[in-house]
């Protein structure tokens, strides 16, 4: 490719049940559609086999969109960069095959992206007119979502190494669950964070789970929470409606302070200057908070991104595009979606 030409990348992001495409001309954010589908609110929680429908519907109609936003033709495009993993396997099917398909008629690079590491370059994705600060390697980056928990050292924008993690479930599914208890919508996360502006979020207590010296459980965490919520509605059965806004404040304040506790060790042991947020959870109001006092404490550097780039989204799969087509890493037509992909 010569590098002295545009480019001007498609980003592709279909890893569980937002359809998402963006385009980034030379770097620069010039458009990013996502349909999103609500129909997994009845069920409490994503359904594969719908999600993989409903990408099938919507990825001509929000490229199509996402181009015309951004002002190019599919023949303008340099390379198309998507979501190989991780994910919900029928998902990331329908963006594969769709990008693959698209990289062929046009004979143009195909690239593809953790979806992990995707979270993290999310903090590089610049907007035009738009010239904020950016993390300098190496860094340490939390990501946090509905499937990963990570504490990740960033060396630089294509070699990261992971910390910390869950051994178990996710801060996201801990969310989740007690939302699902409580009687709450899905997803939970952003409600339990609502309630909580009205809570004293220390009002109930709650234990750490012992998982190693950066590594985190949520397993053990959901079920005392469950424990919790039935021993206290067996003496009131209002208990929860009662209490709910003080129950929200307190599982989420502690959720957070675990979520803190080890990162505030991993960066003692990993001397940097700058710290990240990345990932669907760090839209949490909390955490955004409690995460820039922990850097201030610490003297530290920190990064949040934009609200709508924390939660899945193309811009930071084209965003990882851009570093792969800078350094000239492809993938070639036998390339496959892969439900669990490692990081490092």
């Amino acid at each position: 490719m010569n590098v002295d030409k545009d480019s001007i990348i498609l980003g592709i992001e279909s890893s569980c049940d937002d359809t998402s495409a963006a385009v980034l001309i030379n770097g620069v954010m010039y458009s990013n559609v996502t349909a999103n589908q609500s129909i997994h609110q009845k069920y409490g929680g994503v359904v594969p086999e719908l999600a993989s429908r409903a990408h099938q519907e919507n990825i001509v109609p929000v490229v199509s969109a996402a181009l015309k936003e951004a002002n190019v033709s599919v023949s303008d495009l340099t390379s198309i960069a998507f979501t190989r993993g991780p994910g919900l396997l029928g998902s990331l099917l329908v963006g594969t095959s769709f990008a693959k398909s698209l990289s062929l008629s046009l004979n143009i690079p195909l690239i593809e992206v953790h979806h992990m590491k995707a979270h993290i370059h999310a903090h590089f994705i610049k907007e035009k007119k738009e010239d904020k600060p950016t993390p300098k390697f190496p860094f340490i980056c939390l990501t946090v979502s509905g499937g990963h928990t990570q504490i990740v050292w960033v060396e630089n924008p294509l070699q990261m190494e992971i910390i910390g993690s869950t051994i178990d479930d996710a801060v996201g599914e801990a969310f989740d669950k007690a939302g699902k208890i409580l009687g709450l919508g899905y997803p939970a996360g952003p409600i339990i964070d609502q309630l909580s502006k009205k809570g004293n979020n220390k009002k109930f207590d709650f234990t750490y789970p012992k998982a190693g010296e950066f590594n985190y459980s949520f397993s053990g965490l959901k079920t005392q929470f469950l424990n919790f919520i039935r021993k206290n509605e067996q003496k009131d059965k209002n208990f929860t409606k009662d209490n709910i806004h003080d129950i929200c404040a307190s599982y989420q304040s502690h959720l957070v302070s675990y979520l803190l506790k080890n990162l505030e060790k991993a960066i003692k042991m990993h001397p940097c200057k700058d710290i990240a947020l990345a990932g669907g959870v760090s839209a949490n109001l909390h955490l955004r908070k409690e995460f820039e006092k922990l850097g201030k404490s610490l003297g530290r550097n920190t990064f949040v991104p934009k609200i709508s780039y924390c939660t899945d989204n193309a811009a930071m799969i084209a965003m990882s595009g851009k570093f792969m087509e800078e350094k000239g890493v492809f993938a070639d037509l036998s390339t496959s979606a892969s439900a669990r992909i490692p990081m490092n």
